[in-house]
């Protein structure tokens, strides 16, 4: 049974859904229901506090660190992809330079890489190799890899969230269809929960009814609040809007905004996130923090232009790829930081809920190319 809401406020809204009897629902504003999950944090934090968000992104790139070998299993389809160029570079010689560097420009482009990127890496190694900077199979795997880093960190450097020094920070994320939008929010919830943010959900996805659904076991799961609407088809600017005034008015340190999915050339749906932008934007002056899009990494360089249409439209701050543990061929990851200048910050590399990894490049590089 849900608990029952003292009478003194005003239009409350009770569910009686199946949820733990700590769970209870109400909505003091009639446009939402607000969940709520009793208990406290592991510690007490506020983003007020001087470098609390910096801190945030500390313990995650830590936790990035630490989970190499999530990020090495989860690349595995890649590594085998280019285990290739091991066998090219092992018995090397000056006189192979131009089928080994064929077959290993092969190799790059069977893993996404993308014919720029692979054209470019390719002739920088034999322009080294022709001038004497590199020697033996050993020194161009090493070259190849420093080719690779220097590409994803020149241009896509900012890999953890700008989260600004004023709370609540905003977080809308965006996508098309079935890319793990609210799935990738979830998990974003635990590891962000997980640092001791108190974290407000808001179920912006008012077209997809199971969307909602969706994100409310995630809030369960994660242990954090959320917000979603109480009448069909309703605006998600209104939805957002109105979570980011609660999470204003109580304190909470991050507003993680979900929002419907939408192909890229359907117009229409485009210009409503843009009044979702501008919706939040009004209740926290600078806000979204971050406009974090998620893009399905099986759909390899056919992301390009889904990453390019959102960007011009709301103007995406950092990318989330998923589903690169299975068909997927990692290179992508390389091509769309190259190609938009868009830093990727988080991957997803599995089904569990600590499977969303704060993207290092270098772990990255060592695993796909070890």
């Amino acid at each position: 049974m849900a608990a029952t809401p003292p009478a003194s406020l005003p239009r409350f809204y009770v569910s009686s859904r199946h949820y733990p009897p700590q769970f209870f629902f109400f909505s003091s504003h009639g446009t939402g229901k607000v969940h709520s999950r009793t208990g406290s944090a592991r510690f007490k934090c506020s983003a007020g506090q001087t470098g609390f968000f910096t801190r945030i992104g500390r313990l995650i790139k830590e936790k990035a660190k630490s989970d190499v070998d999530k990020i090495f299993s989860g690349f595995s389809k890649t590594r085998n992809n280019l285990a290739v160029i091991d066998e090219l570079l092992l018995y090397w010689n000056l006189a192979d330079t131009d089928r080994v560097l064929d077959e290993l420009e092969e190799a790059l482009l069977v893993s996404d890489f993308g014919p720029k990127i692979t054209f470019k890496i390719v002739d920088n190694l034999r322009e080294d190799i022709l001038s004497g900077k590199l020697k033996s199979g050993n020194e161009i795997k090493e070259a190849l890899k420093k080719n690779v880093l220097d590409l994803l960190t020149t241009k896509g450097s900012k890999t953890d969230l700008q989260l600004g020094f004023r709370k609540p920070a905003v977080i809308m994320v965006v996508g098309v269809n079935g890319g793990g939008k609210t799935t990738s929010l979830g998990k974003l919830a635990y590891r962000l929960k997980n640092e001791g943010a108190k974290i407000l959900m808001a179920a912006g996805d008012t077209f997809r009814a199971a969307a909602s659904d969706q994100l409310e076991i995630w809030a369960e799961r994660t242990g954090c609040e959320i917000i979603v609407a109480e009448k069909e088809k309703a605006k998600a600017s209104s939805v957002l809007s109105q979570a980011v005034k609660k999470g204003k008015e109580q304190g909470f340190d991050i507003v993680l905004c979900d929002t419907s999915g939408r192909l890229h050339t359907n117009y229409r749906l485009m210009e409503e996130l843009i009044s979702c932008k501008k919706a939040v934007g009004k209740v926290v002056p600078g806000a979204p923090n971050e406009i974090l899009q998620v893009l399905d990494g099986t759909t390899g360089l056919n992301m390009l232009p889904q990453a390019r249409e959102f960007n011009d439209v709301v103007g995406v701050t950092g990318l989330i790829l998923t589903k690169l543990d299975g068909s997927a061929r990692g290179g992508c990851v390389v091509s769309v930081v190259d190609e938009l200048g868009i830093p990727v910050k988080f991957v997803g590399v599995g089904e569990g809920v600590e499977d969303l990894q704060p993207f290092d490049a270098e772990a990255f590089v060592d695993a796909i190319f070890t």
